[in-house]
This record gives structure tokens, sequence and C-alpha cells, in this order.
């Protein structure tokens, strides 16, 4: 199945906006991000196609990891480079990444990024579930997408949260479904600033319902995907539209079909 579905700016979570100040210097324009999914349940280990990886990705493939963990793996990388390509001018096989610094403590375990060729947008990479997630933006950006979590995980994680969000998550009834929703906003946010779950779960928060106290300097947007499963994205400055694209399964084999335009 494709299709695209657009979002405009603001909906469903607008951007932080800070009180007015007076004349000053304008800010970052609203950049646009451009997500991907594919559903990991329309396609059999193989029939994925894996040659266009480099030695660390088949590495990981060959893993004794289950079967649904190495699919979900596998198809993530494999469609990760085939969207890249395109962009780049190059085979998906040319392409090659690096980690950025940890804006922590400066180790080279940051947001992923491509070593070369020189050009690449930022992207992110997630996959839970069903569901394969891949993010692209001209500024740093974060995606994650999570299957619905059962409600022993809920009642467990819950307290590590924020206090606002916890709150939001008490008065939606404690439900798989609010959790999930602030869990991914608080993951892509934190993949895109390239730290991960490290961090204190109840230092920032990530909620939907007090836009202002969001994070500075960061927009984040709750998106649609699968059934039983939530998504999110975050992007570094103003976010403007998110366009929506579900690939087919055979996007990923050796009869790849070609990414929508």
């Amino acid at each position: 199945m494709t299709g695209v579905i657009t979002e405009g700016p603001g909906d469903p979570t607008p951007a932080p906006t800070a009180p007015p100040t007076g004349p000053g210097p304008a800010g970052p324009d609203p950049v646009d991000v451009d997500l991907w999914q594919l559903r990991v349940d329309h396609l059999t280990e193989g029939e994925l196609d894996p040659s266009e990886l480099d030695e660390e990705e088949r590495g990981r493939l060959g893993t004794p990891l289950a079967v649904a963990d190495r699919l979900r793996y596998g198809i993530g990388h494999v469609a990760l480079r085939r969207l890249l390509a395109p962009r780049l001018g190059v085979p998906p096989a040319a392409l090659t990444y690096r980690r950025e610094p940890c804006p922590g403590c400066g180790a080279l375990h940051g947001r992923p990024a491509v070593a070369t060729p020189s050009g690449a947008p930022h992207f992110s990479l997630s996959h839970s579930g069903d569901v394969v997630l891949i993010g692209f933006a001209a500024r740093s950006v974060g995606v994650d997408v999570e299957s619905l979590p059962k409600e022993g995980t809920v009642r467990d994680v819950t307290p590590a949260l924020h206090p606002l969000e916890q709150a939001e998550i008490a008065a939606a009834g404690h439900t798989p479904e609010a959790f999930a929703r602030i869990w991914c906003r608080k993951e892509a946010y934190l993949k895109g600033v390239g730290i991960g779950v490290a961090r204190s779960l109840a230092k920032d928060y990530l909620g939907e319902s007090e836009p202002a106290a969001l994070p500075a300097g960061w927009s984040v947007r709750s998106v649609g995907t699968a059934a039983g499963h939530a998504a999110a994205v975050a992007v570094a400055g103003p976010l403007g539209r998110v366009r929506t694209s579900w690939l087919p399964a055979s996007f990923v084999t050796a009869e790849a079909t070609p990414a929508p335009s």
C-alpha cells in the first residue's frame, strides 16, 4: 500500500511559543519532515534483500535474534539505504555511516549520520511491533514508533516520567494508548538530541497538554501509524509539514518497487 498523508503546521500538536519580547532577530524557518513507514508483517525473512547492507549490518542480521527482530532491523536498514541513495545520487551499498558526538559527553555515540557522500539529510530510524518508521529533515530529527505496551508496563514505568506526563496518563485512565503516545514523543525528542534514554525520564516534558513546557528549541508532534501502535516525530526548531508515506513490502526485496517521489 502506498499513499501520502499530509498534516499542516501545528496540527495536532502546536510547537511551543515564547511570549512576545519586542523586535528581535527572526528565528529559523519551519522545517518539513518526510516520514516513511513499512509493515514488517507483510514480508518474510527470505524475501528481504540484504545485499546492499555493509558488513556491520549483515553481521547484525546474523546474530541469534528472534525472526521478528531480524526482520525489523533488516527492513529498516535496507529501506533507509534505498531512500537515501537517490537523494545522494549513489547506489545504496555506497553509503557509509558515522556517529555524531554525544551532546552529553562528546564521545562518538550520538545521532547516526551519513559519512559519505556529503549532502545527506538528517535522518532517524525506529521499529517496533509490525512497523518500521524512517524520518528525513533538513535539521536534527528524531522519530519513534512503539507497539502498545502491556498494562503492567504502563503501571511500572509511568512513575518514572515527568510529573505532568504522569498526570496526563492518569487523566486518560492509564491506558496503553496514552502511555505510548507520550513515550514515543519522549523517545523521538531524545533521539533527535542524540542522547537516548540514558537521560532521566523525568527531566523533560514531552506530553500533549502543555505546549509551553516542551523543551526549548524543539518541536514534537504525534503522527498516525498502524493500529496497535503509536508514533511521533521531533525536530530542532519550528516544525512545518509532516508528509507520511507507506511503502510496499516489495521496496526491500530484490524486485524493489521504487518509492513515491
